[in-house]
Order: structure tokens, then sequence, then C-alpha cells
């Protein structure tokens, strides 16, 4: 196929760009490549990427309607997964714009383009996020997700409610996925994992907030990629049991989906950071915090619905991925055993 990836050179635009040329896709990608982080990683993942000849990139930004929509025009891609987006809860608080420039504006821009090529199918990320106050554990995408507590959750509810909107004004075939925690090789430098990883090979203490009572479904990048190549392969198509009598938010009569992608299970975050430890061979000096603002305590994936339609099953356990994350760290950066 030919597909189409926003967010190209990100954590997992990049692994997923990898899986689709590795099978035989022609991957078109476009990233804005901004310093949120560093954008040498970026230029990294991308270096990777371009040993394959069907992979081709332009540096666009997805806020610039005509710009993507001249671009679609050109590449007339089958499928596109979108995951450009201005991410981190934390940075939300004190950036807000930023989130509604890149998060709303540039998903719109999306949208429209997509309206007007006409693509197969849309998959685009959500977040875990969204469920906010939430209590009710696990999360279950046909549960309502109507508190965020931070702009960045709020920015992917309305990513949701916009596809909804397409899908059933123009017929447009949409996927949300909603990601929980992702981690391993290649990550971003501002999640957790990466975090502690760098303060404690520099002998430095690591910030753990709500006094370490966290736990987070973490979710392998390989199993993430695998899940939504699976996704895309079969476009989403209206649900003949959906009944606006009893809305299910999950689905509809629009050609519209929305999935949890995760593990399926809450990892204590004392626990990750002990295997943390054990890779490193060194114990960490924790500076112990409340809970920050825009964050929530635990987070569980109710992925049934993703391995009943999709066969979708996790591998990696949180033992192995964040074994392979430290060996990457330590080769990457050139950091001695």
């Amino acid at each position: 196929m030919r597909v189409l990836v926003t967010g190209a050179a990100g954590f997992i635009g990049a692994a997923i760009c990898e899986r689709l040329l590795e099978r035989g896709d022609s991957v078109f990608g476009i990233d804005n490549l901004n310093d949120y982080y560093d954008p040498r990683l970026k230029e990294a993942r991308l270096q990777r990427l371009r040993r394959h000849e069907a992979f081709a990139f332009q540096k666009a930004d997805i806020a610039d309607a005509e710009g993507l929509r001249r671009l679609l025009r050109q590449q007339r891609p089958q499928r596109l997964v979108h995951l450009a987006a201005q991410a981190g809860v934390r940075y939300s608080i004190d950036n807000p714009s930023a989130y509604i420039d890149a998060n709303i504006v540039g998903f719109l821009s999306v949208l429209e383009a997509v309206r007007e090529v006409e693509v197969d199918h849309l998959v685009f990320a959500s977040s875990s996020s969204v469920y906010g106050a939430n209590a009710r554990l696990p999360y279950a995408a046909a549960d309502h997700a109507d508190h965020p507590v931070s702009l960045y959750a709020a920015s992917k509810k309305s990513n949701e409610l916009m596809a909804h909107v397409y899908s059933h004004l123009f017929g447009i075939a949409a996927t949300g996925l909603r990601f929980f925690s992702v981690y391993g090789p290649w990550g971003r430098p501002d999640m957790a994992l990466f975090r502690f990883t760098r303060s404690m090979l520099a002998g430095e203490a690591i910030d753990v907030y709500n006094h370490g009572r966290h736990a987070r479904d973490f979710t392998y990048i390989d199993d993430i990629a695998e899940g939504v190549l699976r996704v895309l392969d079969r476009a989403a198509t209206p649900d003949p049991a959906w009944d606006a009598g009893k809305p299910n938010p999950a689905s509809s009569s629009a050609p519209f989906r929305v999935y949890n992608i995760g593990r399926g299970e809450a990892v204590p975050l004392l626990r990750f950071i002990e295997l943390i430890e054990d890779n490193l061979g060194r114990r960490a000096r924790r500076n112990c915090l409340p809970m920050q603002h825009g964050d929530v305590a635990e987070t569980c994936a109710d992925i049934t619905p993703l391995q009943r339609d999709f066969g979708y099953r996790p591998a990696t356990s949180v033992e192995t991925g964040v074994q392979r994350f430290v060996a990457w760290y330590r080769d990457y950066y050139g950091v001695p055993p």
C-alpha cells in the first residue's frame, strides 16, 4: 500500500514506518522536526528509515492546511496514519497554545486533506489521558470520557469528536487508538523511562511524583506497532448494532471506531524503577514529590475489543522491554556497562 505517516520522525511514527517498510509498503513521512525534544534523535530515526528505497520524507507542518492538501494530492496515499501532535501532559499546562495549534488546527487540516483526496482509512492517535478523572479500571473505550484533567487530554478527546463528525458527514473511515504509556528503544526523552535512565547514569536523583504511588499500563513499542498495522489494514465500518438510544462512544452508525491499545495490565511505578536499577546495576536516589497537576494515579487498558476484532496480542513483558531499552540507551549514547 501507499501509506502517509504524519509525525514520522517521532518515537511511534518511526517504529510504524519501519514495520510498514519491512513488509513491503511504500511510505511517505512528514514531520515538522520541532525542538520539543532533541531534534538530533528525530534525525537519527529518519536516517534509519532512509535505508529503505520505498521511504520518502518531507519536512512539513500539519497546521499548514494548503501545504498538507497539496502533499496528499501529490502522494495520493491509500491509508494515512496520523501521529503528529504536541505531546506531553505537563507541558500543556504552561504552553496551551501549542496544543491548539498542533492538535486541533493541525488535525482539522488532516481531516480536510483526507476528505479531499478520499483516503481509504485514517488511523489517528488518541491517548489514555482522555479518561482523566475516570476511576473505574480497566479503562474501557465504551465508557464515557468527558472529564479530562489536562489540555493535552482535551485536545485528544476533541480529535475523536472531530473525526466522528467527518466520518458521519463525509463517510471517512476513521479509527482512533488510545495509546497507553508507550516505551522502548528510540523513545522520547521526556518520558519516565528515558529521564530516569539518564539521571541514574549521571548520579542524579530522580523525581518520583505521588510518592511513587503510581501505576501505568506500560506498552512496548513493538506491540504498539503491530497493533497499529493490524488496525490500518482493515478500514472502519459502521456498527450495525449501534443504538442511538444507548450510544456506545467507541463505535457509530458511521464508519468510525475507537480502541484502547495497551498491554492490559498496570505496573507499579516503583516496580518499573526497580527494573531500571537492575539493568543499570545501580540504585536510584529518589526525590519523592506530591502528585502533579494534570496527572492521574493509575492507568490500565481494557484491550478485549482490540483482541476480539484484530487478534491483537501484546507479547513483550515489562522486564524484557526495560532490558531492551537500557541496552539501546547504552549503545546509542556510548555508555559502557
